[in-house]
């Protein structure tokens, strides 16, 4: 019988996680608090945004994946995600020249539907001109729920059973990871919450399976190199058992 429970990726040398994702909460309860429209929060978020993708490649993260914008978000006022969606689109008029040339490769995962074709063209030549790029994957969750995504992938196998291209018997963790969005990245050694919430929200639920969470109380628009490197260390400070036993049990 195949084995195909999971394979933890090698720990490195440095402790340090090999992926790191990240649920940016926090923008209008930030802005709240400063006696700010929630747009401005938003806009500090963006901040925070180029602050973290410059940490990650000075700590020599290979992969950061960022929750930037879930198929739930579409419930907001309108206004809002508009702001939202003219934000992203700077941000990539803005920074992808000198994403680019920091060696940044780009991907996207998350539904095209309903996204302003615009947008969407802009994400393309973003994940084009990036592709050969090797210092930092950046992957950025946008129109993206991981339970859509688990059963976007278990019907294109099942469309590949129907069509006599795949057996049944042939579907298993593998076969499911391969069909996923993030297919060909290392699951999350890490995943980091700001804002104090304690819940995943519907984010990468196939993938962390053996992550480890941090939650940490401060907003998404106070975030950096000092916080990113917090959660590090409460995350080498932890043993990770992958279901085994722990090594002080066994000594």
């Amino acid at each position: 019988m195949t084995d195909t429970s999971p394979k933890p990726a090698p720990e490195r040398a440095d402790g340090h996680p090999r992926h790191v994702a990240i649920i940016m909460d926090g923008n209008g309860r930030w802005a709240t608090k400063h006696g700010l429209p929630r747009a401005v929060g938003h806009r500090n978020g963006v901040e925070a945004v180029r602050r973290t993708v410059r940490a990650a490649i000075e700590l020599g993260i290979p992969y950061l994946t960022l929750y930037s914008f879930s198929s739930e978000n579409w419930s907001r006022p309108m206004d809002e995600i508009d702001d939202l969606m003219g934000l992203m689109k700077r941000f990539i008029r803005r920074d992808l020249a000198e994403l680019h040339q920091a060696g940044v490769k780009i991907r996207v995962i998350g539904e095209r539907t309903q996204v302003d074709p615009e947008l969407m063209a802009l994400i393309d030549e973003a994940v084009e001109l990036t592709t050969s790029n090797t210092a930092i994957t950046l992957i950025i969750a946008f129109n993206y729920g991981a339970r859509g995504e688990i059963a976007k992938a278990a019907r294109a196998l099942a469309e590949q059973v129907a069509a006599g291209t795949l057996k049944t018997s042939e579907i298993n963790v593998d076969t499911l990871g391969a069909a996923l969005d993030t297919a060909g990245i290392p699951d999350p050694d890490l995943l980091v919450r700001t804002s104090g919430e304690k819940r995943i929200s519907n984010f990468l639920l196939w993938q962390c399976a053996y992550t480890e969470f941090v939650f940490l109380d401060a907003f998404w628009p106070d975030f950096g190199r000092e916080l990113l490197e917090e959660a590090i260390a409460i995350y080498r400070a932890r043993e990770r058992r992958f279901g085994g036993r722990s090594k002080q049990s066994v000594m």
